[in-house]
């Protein structure tokens, strides 16, 4: 079966463009619409909230039925319509319903297009960087570009750039087929008996805080920097300069899991991300260590991601495949996510930015030490 390069890199480089639209740019419209700190971060958190379901609904179709590509396009289609719902939305409920809907057949397709790509990827598991490494690319094109255009046009330009790569994720997922289906093993364990297990356990604890500790990051970064005198531009490119770090990380992320295994370098991205968030919280004021502190992505998201990755295929397999990455994604994206989001708000409104950082790292600290005790040490090699 011959690996389709390209059409799998372009799905990568569309999704996590509308990463790079959402994510830092989302909260300026929200911003610029009236809402304050603890609505804003309501409303981040439904993007995150929807990953709790949405992956787990869909894992669980694709599983049982296959088809998976089928499932990505028919959610990337839907996602488009309900999305053109935000140009009638104004207040608060009708945004966060259109969010809601929108978010729900978003989260459905990443996934189950992973699952895809490691059917395609076979044995070639630590080359899956070289493919997911597109979609960082794209996230960088996206908030350069968006940065200058909201600079310039104002905030409300973000409504018709995410319709428009909306569309793009529906196009690429049709150039995409359904590998060859694999046969699953006669005999497998359930799944409830696999997620009893420790080492399973403190992974998905560790993820979970890791995105948790993300929610400030994600929901009011774009603010906390345009509160410290900086221009749309200057933040978009200190956010492009994250992801660019992240894209150098995936060319050599292979050889990482090789010399270190899975387990030692999760460890080591929660460590980097309690140092960032420190960094991001109480050194605002300077540029440089800005600089620095988005360098580390490459730790918070580029090794994470990667080893979590690593480890979730070798926990789940055969037709448990989908569910295991389904979990992933809603554990750690979704209501690590959601929580971060959430709690943020009310810590930003309450205490201010540092010690929302502050907070962040604290929670990222504890990951760490989740991870170092309880994910097998088998994963260290």
């Amino acid at each position: 079966m011959t690996m389709p390069y390209w059409r799998l890199s372009g799905f990568y480089f569309f999704y996590f463009a509308l990463l790079g639209a959402l994510v830092p740019y989302w909260g300026l419209l929200l911003q610029a619409r009236g809402f304050d700190a603890v609505a804003i971060g309501e409303l981040m958190a439904i993007l995150m909230a929807t990953k709790v379901v949405a992956p787990n609904i869909w894992g669980w179709l694709g599983d049982h039925l296959g088809h998976r590509m089928r499932i990505v396009r028919a959610a990337s289609l839907v996602s488009v319509f309900t999305f053109a719902g935000m140009y009638w939305a104004r207040d608060f409920w009708s945004i966060a319903l259109v969010m809601t809907l929108y978010s729900f057949f978003w989260n459905a397709s990443l996934p189950q297009f992973e699952v895809i790509t490691f059917s395609y990827l076979k044995d070639r598991v630590s080359r899956y960087a070289r493919i997911r490494v597109w979609g960082s690319i794209g996230f960088i094109l996206t908030v350069v570009v968006l940065g200058g255009l909201v600079e310039a046009h104002g905030a409300e330009i973000v409504l018709p750039a995410v319709l428009c790569i909306f569309v793009a994720i529906w196009f690429s997922s049709l150039l995409v087929g359904d590998p060859h289906p694999e046969p699953h093993p006669q005999s497998q364990q359930p799944l409830l008996s696999i997620l009893r297990r420790p080492a399973i356990i403190g992974f998905f604890i560790a993820v979970f805080l890791m995105q948790a500790s993300h929610g400030p990051y994600y929901a009011f970064y774009s603010i906390h920097m345009k509160d410290h005198g900086y221009s749309e531009t200057l933040i978009g490119q200190l956010w492009a300069l994250g992801v660019l770090a992240e894209v150098a990380l995936f060319v050599v992320m292979h050889r990482l899991l090789d010399r270190f295994g899975a387990r030692r370098v999760l460890v080591a991205s929660l460590l980097f991300a309690a140092l960032r968030w420190l960094m991001i919280g109480s050194l605002a004021d300077s540029l440089v260590m800005l600089g620095i502190a988005q360098l580390l992505h490459a730790a918070t998201f580029g090794t994470f991601h990667a080893a979590s990755i690593h480890l979730v295929y070798h926990y789940f397999r055969g037709r448990h495949k989908g569910r295991g990455q389904a979990l992933y994604s809603s554990l750690s994206f979704g209501a690590g996510g959601a929580v971060g989001s959430l709690a943020s708000g009310y810590v930003w409104q309450g205490l201010g930015a540092q010690w929302t950082f502050v907070g962040a790292a604290v929670v990222a600290a504890l990951g760490a030490v989740v991870a170092w005790r309880l994910i097998d040490r088998e994963h260290d090699y």
